[in-house]
C-alpha cells in the first residue's frame, strides 16, 4: 500500500542536556492514571517555573501523554480508520475483477447461433496444443456446410482471425465484464494491463498533488480531495464507451490510490502515544485493509455485474464528506503551520472525551517551545532529495533502495495481478492470497525487532522468489497456486520492512523527500506489473518465473544495505555516510548481542531516542506512505539543531 507523509520522527528532540531537564522529565513521566496516561497534575512544572529554572522543550510527543495516548478519542478515530481502510483496498483490486476474461473465449460465427455451444465450436473453432482456439476459426461457408448436414470440421479448412466478435464461457466468471463487453481479447488483450499502468500513472500524479494539498491546506481536506475524485473518477467508469474514456477514468481513479486513505491513517497515529502506534498501524492494515481485500472478489461474485461492481466500490468514497465534522485535523500540521492555538483547542476537546485534564501550564510551556523553534528554523538550511546523492556511500545507499523497494513493489503488485493465471477460481483464490496479509503483518510485529531488517528483508525476498520458481515447475494447478500464494505471504512481508527501512537508514534532514522519491520509483516499477502478468499469452510460466527472479535478486542485493535494529539513526547527511560503516554484510543482530554488550553504551539521549518513540512511531508511520511532508522537515531541522550539541559534548 499501499505509499505520503511520515510522522514526526524525532520525537525525543528538542532536550536540553541539564540536570534540570532530566529531572523535570523524570518527575512528569512517573505519575499516570489507570489507563497508562499521565495524571493531571502539574505541580513540579509549576514549581520550577516559579523558581525560575530551566525545563525541557515541550514538543507535540511530550505533550501527548497528558492527553491520553490510546483514550477513548483515539479509540473512535481507530474504528474510523475502517471505511478508509475498504476504500483503498477496492481502489487498488477493483479493476482485477472489472476486466477478468473467461478462460474459455472463442470466435463468434452468426451463421451457427441456431446451433448449441458444443456444435458451434466442433465445427468452426480449430484446435491447438492448449485446446480450441481463442483468436481464430475455419475459412468456411458455413451456410453451405449446414445445409449438407456436416457439424465436424475438416482440419483442412483454412483459418483466419475472428470476424464477428467472440463469445465467452460464464461458468467461473459468472458476469460480463467490461473486457469480454468491448472484446479487449487476442490483438486487444493488452488493453486491461494498459489501462492498469495508466492507474498507477494517476497514481504518481495523485500523491505529489495530495501532498502537496496536505501540505498547503492540511490532511483532512486532502482525505476529502483524494476520495472524492475516487468517487467521481469511479462512477464515471461506468459511462465509458471505448478503451480511452475506461483508462481516462482510471488515471484519475489512481489519483485516489493510497491518499483516500493515508491522510487518515497519519492522522490517527500522530494522535496516539509511541507505544500504541505498532498496534494501531499494524492492525489497521491486517484486519481492516486485508477483511475488505477479502470481500471484494465476492461483491463482484453476487453484484454479477461490472457496472454495478465498479459502483458499489466507488459511491461509499462520497462518504469522505463528512469527515470534517467527525475527524480533527492534525494538531501536528497545525503546530507546522504556527496555528498552535488551534491545535491546542483540538487538544482540548481530546482531554474532554478521553476524561483527562491538562495543565495550563504545559499548554504555555508547549506555545513557547513553538515560537521558539518557529524562529530557529526560518535560518535552518533547506535541503532536498539531491544531496542523497553528493556523497559516495549515500549515494550507493540510496540507489541500492530504489531499486530493492522497485523489485519488491514489482513483485507484490504481480503476485497480487497474476491471482487470474493460476488456473483455479479467481475469486477463491484472491481471498486467500489477500488473507495472507494478517499473518504475514503478525508474524513481522513479532520478529521485525528481534532479528532486524536486513536479513529478514533478504530473506522473506529470497523465499518468496524460490516459491514464485518452484510453482512454474509444478504442473498440477493447485499445488502451482498453493506455492504462489505462499509466495504472496513473504513478499508481504518484505512490502512491509521495506516501507520502513529506507526510512531508517536515510538520513533525518532529508528522510521524507528521499523516502518520497523511492516509493515514487516503486509506482514506475508497479506500472510494469501488469505487462510482466500479461506475459502469460507467450508462456504460462513466465509471469512467476520473472517474479522470482526478481524477487531473489532484490533480496540479495538488501545485503549491501546496513542494519538499523538498534542503531542511533543518522541525523545529518555525515551521519548518512557514516551510518554502519562498521557494520560487515554477514552480520545478524540475534547472533551478535553479546558481542554489543561488550560495547560501550550509548549516550542516555540516544538511547531513549532510538529505543522508544522513534523506531515504533517511524515503524508505524511508514506503512504505504509517499507524501512529502512540511512537518517532517521542519522536525528534522529540529533534530538536527537539537543532536548536534548533545553528538559535541558526548565527544567531550
Amino acid at each position: 500500500m499501499s505509499p505520503q507523509e511520515k510522522l514526526d520522527t524525532t520525537t525525543t528532540t528538542g532536550l536540553n542536556l541539564t540536570n534540570n531537564t532530566c529531572d523535570t522529565l523524570s518527575q512528569t513521566s512517573n505519575s499516570t492514571d489507570k489507563h497508562g496516561n499521565r495524571k493531571n497534575s502539574g505541580k513540579d512544572i509549576k514549581n520550577q517555573l516559579a523558581n525560575g529554572k530551566d525545563i525541557k522543550e515541550m514538543d507535540f510527543d511530550d505533550l501527548l501523554p497528558y492527553v491520553g495516548e490510546f483514550g477513548l478519542y483515539q479509540k473512535i478515530l481507530f474504528i474510523l480508520m475502517i471505511p478508509f481502510a475498504s476504500f483503498v483496498a477496492w481502489v487498488y483490486f477493483s479493476q482485477i475483477f472489472l476486466t477478468l476474461v473467461p478462460e474459455e473465449h472463442w470466435c463468434w460465427v452468426p451463421e451457427l447461433e441456431n446451433l448449441t455451444v458444443s456444435e458451434r465450436v466442433a465445427l468452426a473453432i480449430p484446435i491447438g496444443k492448449e485446446g480450441y482456439s481463442k483468436c481464430t476459426m475455419y475459412d468456411a461457408n458455413y451456410t453451405e456446410i449446414l445445409s449438407k448436414g456436416i457439424k465436424v470440421n475438416d482440419p483442412t479448412w483454412s483459418i483466419k482471425k475472428c470476424q464477428h466478435g467472440w463469445e465467452f464461457n460464464y461458468t467461473e466468471i459468472p458476469y460480463s465484464t467490461i473486457a469480454t463487453e468491448f472484446e479487449w481479447v487476442c490483438d486487444d488483450s493488452a488493453l486491461p494491463s494498459t489501462a492498469q499502468s495508466i492507474f498507477f500513472v494517476g497514481a504518481i500524479f495523485g500523491g505529489l498533488i495530495f501532498g502537496w494539498i496536505a501540505d498547503k491546506y492540511g490532511r483532512v481536506p486532502a482525505l476529502v480531495g483524494a476520495n472524492i475524485i475516487g468517487f467521481l473518477s469511479g462512477v464515471a467508469t461506468i459511462f465509458a464507451g471505448s478503451f480511452w474514456e475506461f483508462a481516462a477514468c482510471r488515471f484519475f481513479f489512481g489519483f485516489a490510490f493510497d491518499n483516500c486513505f493515508t491522510m487518515m491513517y497519519i492522522l490517527v497515529l500522530e494522535y496516539v502515544g509511541p507505544k500504541w502506534r505498532t498496534f494501531v498501524a499494524n492492525m489497521s492494515i491486517a484486519i481492516f485493509f486485508t477483511f475488505a481485500s477479502c470481500v471484494l472478489p465476492w461483491i463482484a461474485y453476487f453484484l454479477a455485474d461490472w457496472r454495478m461492481t465498479c459502483l458499489a466500490t466507488s459511491v461509499p468514497l462520497i462518504l469522505a464528506i463528512l469527515s470534517p465534522w467527525l475527524i480533527p485535523e492534525s494538531a501536528r500540521w497545525l503546530v507546522s503551520q504556527g496555528r498552535v492555538d488551534q491545535a491546542i483547542g483540538i487538544l482540548r476537546k481530546f482531554e474532554r472525551i478521553n476524561g483527562t485534564k491538562v495543565p495550563d501550564d504545559i499548554y504555555k510551556q508547549f506555545q513557547e517551545t513553538c515560537a521558539k523553534l518557529h524562529k530557529e528554523e526560518e535560518a535552518d538550511k533547506s535541503y532536498s532529495v539531491l544531496d542523497l546523492f553528493k556523497s559516495p556511500r549515500l549515494r550507493k545507499i540510496t540507489i541500492l533502495f530504489i531499486i530493492i523497494w522497485m523489485a519488491i513493489s514489482l513483485v507484490f503488485d504481480g503476485h497480487v495481478r497474476n491471482v487470474d493465471n493460476l488456473g483455479l477460481n479467481v475469486f477463491v483464490t484472491f481471498t486467500v492470497a489477500a488473507a495472507t496479509e494478517l499473518p504475514a503483518d503478525t508474524f513481522l510485529t513479532l520478529v521485525l525487532d528481534r532479528w532486524g531488517r536486513r536479513w529478514l528483508a533478504c530473506g522473506s525476498m529470497v523465499i518468496s522468489g524460490i516459491f514464485s520458481i518452484w510453482a512454474c515447475a509444478i504442473s498440477n494447478n493447485i499445488y502451482s497456486a498453493t506455492l504462489a500464494i505462499c509466495g504472496r505471504f513473504w513478499v508481504n512481508i518484505s512490502y512491509n520492512i521495506g516501507l520502513q527501512y529506507a526510512a531508517e537508514v536515510l538520513p533525518t534532514v532529508v528522510r521524507a523527500q528521499g523516502v518520497a522519491l523511492i516509493h515514487i520509483m516503486g509506482y514506475v516499477a508497479s506500472i510494469l506489473a501488469p505487462f510482466v502478468v500479461y506475459l502469460n499469452i507467450i508462456s504460462s510460466i513466465l509471469p512467476l518465473l520473472l517474479l522470482g527472479i526478481f524477487g531473489i535478486l532484490g533480496g540479495l542485493l538488501t545485503l549491501f544495505l546496513p542494519e538499523t535494529l538498534d542503531k542511533d539513526l543518522p541525523q545529518t547527511l555525515e551521519d548518512g555516510e557514516n551510518f554502519g560503516l562498521n557494520q560487515k554484510m554477514w552480520d545478524v543482530p540475534c547472533f551478535s548481542k553479546k558481542s554489543k554488550e561488550k560495547e560501550p553504551p550509548a549516550p542516555e539521549i540516544f538511547r531513549s531516542f532510538s529505543r522508544t518513540s522513534t523506531r515504533i512511531s517511524m515503524r508505524a508511520s511508514l506503512r504505504g506512505e509517499v507524501m512529502r511532508s512540511k512537518l517532517i522537515h521542519r522536525s528534522s531541522m529540529r533534530s538536527q539543531k537539537t543532536t548536534s550539541p548533545t553528538v559535541e559534548m558526548a565527544k567531550l
